[in-house]
């Protein structure tokens, strides 16, 4: 039975008349120790109490040990981190936002002592993009789950909650520029020449497929493969793993170095066949014929190693879509010519988007654009509605329209010309 005992405050080593209350209760069966105590009560009445309730908790099986809620967060994150081992490109994400975001703040702060409240308006401040910080709060709430489920806390105070936000980040959210996010058909094919035929008809193929940078990287010459349904067959690009780029970390959050890493897909969607129109199926065999910098992907360095991405960026899509000055040849390199601007600031996330836009542009049918995307589509139609032969054979006449309009536009009959 809980009960209450005196402690006298100490002054100068000798103990004064002062005192408080600190309560004892009988602990569960094997809890070191066997009668906690938790001291700081004004009266022998709040102290005896508080024992009981805990014991009466105990007796219910909804007990929580005081010590444990009181794990301060930056203590309990690194050991829920070391416990699980998601995708590396995962882990790195979810340091970064620790390091960088979430520790700075609430590093020191007990489990037990953090509110939706607080946390919802830290993360209302926060100088990050918007989305940024819910991802913030998404992984708190992740890792104080992981303390309900190890009985540190009764209940994450951030399970299920919606964030709030201010009307400035709202309005954000709608203001972006979104005409910058795609590209026309003819400054595709113009990037695409410029970055000739290897890396070239990597932009090109990201644009007419919609694939993701880092399946863009892990294609490989079996990807080009077929589709076959009962009255339908056409080429496809299958798409079952993705190249990510990220930050390696020891368990205990040590930085190890940047590495690239071969990775099944985050989901279930992303895995899929994109049926592909017939200039590009005819463009990527010509490209595995003519042999490829690397026999195991189909997109690599001219030096036959996987691309960082910022090296393509600054290698191939800044000079190519944002334009270069003329070189003349010198030791080392050949003389170059200049490139005017084409579409400055294009990406290949950019390109992305195009795809999907042109599918919008032509009116695919939801069903089929969101397979080829990759993307899950919400709703119950997802359940009852499915891609039909016609509806493939449109999409690709219509993709394959586009392209033979931006050639004709540009009165081009190839995209390299042969030298």
């Amino acid at each position: 039975m809980a009960y209450a005992e005196k402690v006298y405050k100490v002054r100068n080593g000798k103990p004064t008349k002062q005192f408080t209350w600190r309560a004892r209760y009988k602990a569960p069966e094997g809890h070191v120790p066997a009668w906690p105590s938790e001291p700081g009560f004004p009266t022998k009445k709040l102290a005896e109490e508080w024992g009981e309730a805990q014991e009466a908790a105990i007796r219910g099986g909804r007990w929580i040990d005081p010590a444990l809620s009181r794990t301060l967060f930056g203590t309990w994150a690194r050991e829920w981190m070391a416990s699980k081992s998601p995708r590396g490109h995962t882990v790195a994400t979810r340091w970064n936002r620790l390091e960088h975001h979430i520790l700075p703040r609430w590093e020191h702060t007990p489990i037990s002592q953090i509110t939706w409240f607080d946390a919802e308006q830290w993360a209302n401040s926060m100088e990050c993009d918007d989305s940024t910080a819910t991802h913030c709060l998404t992984l708190m709430s992740q890792i104080l789950t992981g303390a309900v489920d190890k009985q540190m806390i009764l209940v994450n105070p951030m399970f299920g909650r919606r964030r709030s936000r201010p009307a400035e980040a709202k309005a954000a959210r709608y203001n972006r520029n979104e005409a910058e996010l795609w590209a026309p058909a003819e400054v595709v094919l113009q990037a695409a020449r410029r970055g000739g035929p290897a890396d070239g008809l990597h932009i090109l193929t990201v644009a007419f497929t919609g694939v993701r940078w880092g399946e863009s990287l892990a294609l490989r010459p079996s990807s080009l493969t077929e589709r076959v349904e009962r009255t339908f067959s056409c080429p496809g690009l299958s798409v079952v793993e993705e190249i990510a780029e990220y930050q390696k970390r020891a368990p205990d959050g040590r930085k190890l170095g940047m590495v690239h890493g071969l990775e099944p897909l985050k989901t279930r969607q992303s895995q899929r066949l994109i049926d592909l129109p017939p200039f590009l199926v005819q463009l990527l065999e010509t490209h595995v014929a003519r042999g490829l910098r690397s026999p195991d992907f189909l997109f690599t360095t001219p030096r036959g190693q996987t691309w960082w991405r910022s090296n393509f960026a600054n290698q191939v899509m800044r000079p190519v879509c944002d334009g270069r000055k003329a070189l003349a040849a010198g030791r080392g390199h050949a003389a170059r010519e200049a490139w005017k601007p084409l579409m400055p600031g294009l990406t290949m996330r950019a390109l992305r988007h195009t795809h999907d836009t042109y599918q919008d542009q032509l009116g695919v049918r939801p069903t089929l654009a969101f397979e080829q995307a990759g993307h899950r589509r919400p709703g119950i139609k997802a359940v009852y509605q499915h891609p039909t032969p016609g509806m493939r054979r449109e999409r690709l006449d219509g993709l394959q329209e586009i392209y033979e309009g931006a050639m004709k536009s540009l009165g081009w009959s190839e995209i390299w010309p042969q030298s």
